[in-house]
């Protein structure tokens, strides 16, 4: 068995272990667009604030590939995929006859056991045939469209390279833009902090962590930064870069014009998936799956933030861009690859725990559900003396939401509610009382 596996973050090398579970004797090829070893991409904010060192961010040795009999094909961009004839193509490959010959050619080796002749068969480094491929390729960000981005300093926030270049960059710059006010702006921002630079926040929605919380839980943190000197314009956006060389400063929606000699862009991610033909292989936002992480095109899988299948607590499919998901989705997607054995995934999950400043966020599943739709019920209970929020969000006697601010310490037994679906028996108001043991509610 050949296995192809586009992308070496969290979902691609749990999909390779799983593999090797069942499948000790199959060929691994894994391709991916960065030269360094599996890191933890969550932890860079980390690298940006010197919290931590480089050496901190692999997840895995530099003898992963080797232990698990990979052959590594790093620092190359898939450019397209053949599907009928089962051909991944990488940056200057192009779909030729001497790239389908190959395939062709491996299929006689296979019934006659005749060994073709490798360089009459192209099996370059442009071109790589497969019997099962995963798609792994994770998220790109979310580029912005104004004038003068192509001014030196400025960054996105996505990659180890990324913090790497806005690092060299810092000695250089007193006043930064973060555009992007969720968790990962907010990262970028208290990382830049750290320093000795001031910065602030634009974001165009009306209030900070626009997808992660509500109006009363952004409130909380609006006031928080604020009283740490994290200043924050919201209701607007960036419309174009000004400067010679560098960015010098940023034209707002609202009129203004802040002076910045640099500027982190951090308004989202969107799925990697420009060379995925879409006339073999259905995608929405994102790539398509059934429960085996399996496409639309048969032997092909998908898994991470590429990967769109159905929510919990929406009920919908969605993508949910989160690193506990991309590991889950790996090792489903490789078990299931490997064919020794079927296994499903429930769903996925949207969550995020997060520390501002003196503030902890920890949010999951439906958090803003329609106001005019009567099958929600929302409870919420707030302590302004102890700066505490709780927000449960109910459909029928199932808990789809919540939200906690300060005192998140069962917050992951809600989490584990909504992911079982389980069925509430107590009385809902119960919940809200500061005392109360939620884990009662899973025995």
């Amino acid at each position: 068995m050949k296995y192809v596996i586009i992308g070496n973050g969290a979902a691609g090398i749990h999909a390779a272990e799983a593999i090797r579970e069942s499948d000790s004797e199959g060929s691994i090829t894994m391709i991916g667009d960065e030269t360094i070893n599996p890191y933890c991409r969550p932890m860079i904010s980390l690298l940006l604030e010197g919290a931590i060192q480089p050496d901190k961010l692999p997840i895995r040795g530099s003898d992963f590939y080797d232990n698990l009999k990979i052959r590594p094909v790093l620092g190359k961009r898939v450019s397209g995929i053949d599907v009928d004839n089962k051909i991944v193509f990488i940056q200057n490959g192009e779909r030729n006859l001497r790239s389908v010959l190959a395939h062709l050619l491996d299929k006689l080796m296979s019934v006659t056991g005749v060994k073709p002749d490798p360089v009459k068969a192209g099996n370059s480094e442009t071109a790589f045939t497969y019997d099962k491929l995963l798609i792994a390729t994770g998220a790109d960000p979310r580029p912005v469209k104004v004038g003068g981005q192509d001014l030196e300093n400025i960054f996105y926030m996505r990659t180890e390279t990324h913090v790497r270049e806005i690092s060299e960059a810092v000695p250089n710059v007193r006043n930064a833009l973060v555009l992007g006010g969720g968790p990962v702006g907010f990262k970028a921002a208290y990382g830049l902090m750290q320093c000795n630079i001031n910065v602030t926040i634009i974001e165009r929605e009306d209030r900070l962590f626009p997808l992660r919380a509500d109006e009363t839980a952004s409130g909380m943190i609006l006031e928080e930064v604020s009283a740490h000197d994290l200043k924050v314009k919201l209701g607007t956006e960036v419309t174009s870069f000004e400067g010679t060389r560098k960015v010098e400063s940023a034209r707002l929606s609202d009129g203004t014009e802040i002076p910045c000699d640099m500027a982190v862009i951090c308004i989202g991610v969107l799925p990697a998936l420009s060379f995925v033909p879409r006339d073999k292989i259905q995608v929405d936002l994102g790539i398509l799956i059934n429960p085996q992480m399996e496409t639309t095109a048969p032997g092909i899988f998908a898994a991470g933030d590429v990967a769109e299948m159905t929510d919990i607590a929406r009920k919908t499919p969605w993508v949910n861009a989160i690193w506990p998901e991309a590991t889950a989705q790996g090792r489903i997607a490789g078990t299931n690859m490997a064919g020794r054995r079927s296994v499903e995934y429930k769903g996925s999950l949207g969550r995020n725990t997060i520390h501002i400043f003196g503030l902890d966020l920890m949010t999951g599943g439906l958090i803003n559900p329609p106001s005019d739709d009567p099958q929600y019920e929302i409870l919420s209970h707030s302590d302004p003396r102890l700066k505490t929020y709780r927000k449960l969000v109910f459909r029928e006697d199932k808990l789809v939401g919540m939200i906690m601010v300060n005192s998140v310490e069962q917050g992951g037994v809600l989490l584990s509610l909504i992911q079982s679906e389980t069925p509430f028996r107590v009385p809902k108001e119960l919940l809200l009382e500061p005392s109360f043991n939620y884990g009662q509610l899973l025995t």
